[in-house]
């Protein structure tokens, strides 16, 4: 390939990085959407706080099943279906709950959007595997999932804006529409490598070879170990990331008693500072690679120190009473938690045969999302219970501990696990 053409490559697969980047920033607006019209909906339909968790959590419990299926299907089928048919069905569901007039249909809703999506980051991971080199691999994983903080840090002041002008039913029809544009660009520009570009990408040829010839089937990666402490260990980091998004608004007027208007600038504070532990994450961890070390040590030095600084940074809240420090730990906290984020999808692509990446990592989105769904009910089953987030920062803590023990402590290098 000349330097022409190896220009030319670079500057397509990088196009599909920021596509999916794009992608990722609609794919969480669609999920901020409840988050922002919390309250609103709420006393509007008469909702407690333990109803509004269990419907916050519609969304995750169908999400983390979905992921177990979705992971085989972009295998099996390719990212650029599967990202297709997914981004025109959320934006559907997107539109249709600007329509919904009770809780029933609602949950609904929300079980659609949550299978619809499942297949998204999956698709990303597939690409960047097909796409990029493993040494390659870090920033533009990372950058892909930096479009969830990127809309976790619009969303406040944008879904806001558009719920105070437009109402809430208006929000969830701008924000539909832009998943079906998204949609359409995907569908007109995505392709796969042809073979040649495969192998310059690679540049390892014979590794892969080898890899091929101990490719394990989708049911052998539940008999690895090292599968269930992913499993454990997302879940972990991923109930904490999950408080904050889907009851941060909540807990800022509550306990804070910000205004909604001012809960939709300052919510978006702690985000920002997510999209920066996101993209470090993964300039960290291919950093220590490109230093000689061996890939799973190098992503678990994002992951475990995320989560232990995370962990650090939550538990003292509830025994703070200043405004301006809470909100410091919280956006360091956030930050902190987002350095694994990337990284973690990253760490499935080292560790699975070439055909199972997407599935390994679906495997541990699952274990994610199991925590991300029981994160918003059991906020809600506290705060009816006691009044206070003082106990979900503190079961917070302690779940991001575990998860940093089950990566940090049990997850071996590749030669020890699938094979």
């Amino acid at each position: 390939m000349n330097k022409d053409n190896s220009q030319k490559k670079a500057g397509l697969r990088w196009g599909f990085i920021i596509l999916l980047l794009i992608g990722a920033v609609v794919n969480y607006l669609d999920r901020s959407t409840l988050s922002i019209a919390n309250t609103t909906i709420a006393e509007e339909f008469g909702l407690s706080q333990t109803q509004m968790g269990f419907l916050l959590s519609a969304f995750l419990w169908p999400y983390a099943l979905a992921n177990l299926p979705a992971g085989w299907l972009v295998d099996k089928f390719g990212p650029k279906k599967m990202f297709a048919w997914a981004s025109g069905l959320w934006s559907l569901a997107t539109v249709l709950f600007a329509f919904a007039n009770s809780y029933s249909l609602f949950y609904a809703l929300r079980v659609v959007l949550g299978v619809a999506e499942s297949p998204f980051f999956t698709s990303g991971l597939k690409v960047t595997e097909t796409w990029f080199a493993k040494k390659e691999r870090g920033l533009p994983t990372s950058i892909i999932n930096t479009g969830s903080q990127i809309a976790n840090a619009i969303a406040p002041p944008l879904l806001t804006v558009l719920m105070l002008t437009m109402s809430w039913r208006g929000m969830f029809i701008i924000v539909g529409a832009f998943g079906i544009l998204v949609m359409i660009v995907w569908v007109k520009l995505y392709r796969n490598p042809t073979e040649t570009e495969r192998n310059m990408i690679k540049n390892e040829v014979q590794q892969e070879e080898i890899k091929k010839e101990k490719q394990a089937t989708w049911g052998e990666l539940f008999k690895q170990k090292t599968t269930w402490f992913m499993v454990i260990g997302n879940f972990g980091i991923m109930f904490t990331i999950w408080v904050y998004l889907t009851w941060l608004p909540s807990y800022l007027e509550i306990e804070q008693g910000f205004s909604l208007k001012e809960t939709g600038f300052i919510a978006s504070i702690p985000f920002i500072a997510g999209i920066i532990g996101v993209l470090l994450g993964g300039i960290i961890s291919d950093s220590f690679i490109r230093k000689g070390v061996q890939p799973v040590t190098s992503r678990k030095v994002p992951i475990v120190g995320g989560a232990i600084l995370a962990a650090a940074s939550v538990a003292p809240i509830p025994f703070i009473e200043n405004t301006v420090v809470c909100i410091v730990l919280l956006s360091v906290g956030y930050f902190a938690s987002q350095l694994p984020s990337g990284v973690i999808w990253t760490l499935a692509a080292d560790i699975a045969p070439s055909n199972q990446v997407s599935s390994l990592g679906a495997i541990q989105n699952f274990g994610g999302f199991l925590g991300a769904a029981l994160a918003p009910i059991m906020t809600g089953i506290i705060l009816d219970q006691t009044g206070s987030f003082n106990n979900v920062f503190l079961l917070g803590a302690g779940f991001l501990l575990i998860g940093a023990i089950s990566y940090g402590v049990f997850l071996k290098e590749p030669k020890e696990v699938i094979n």
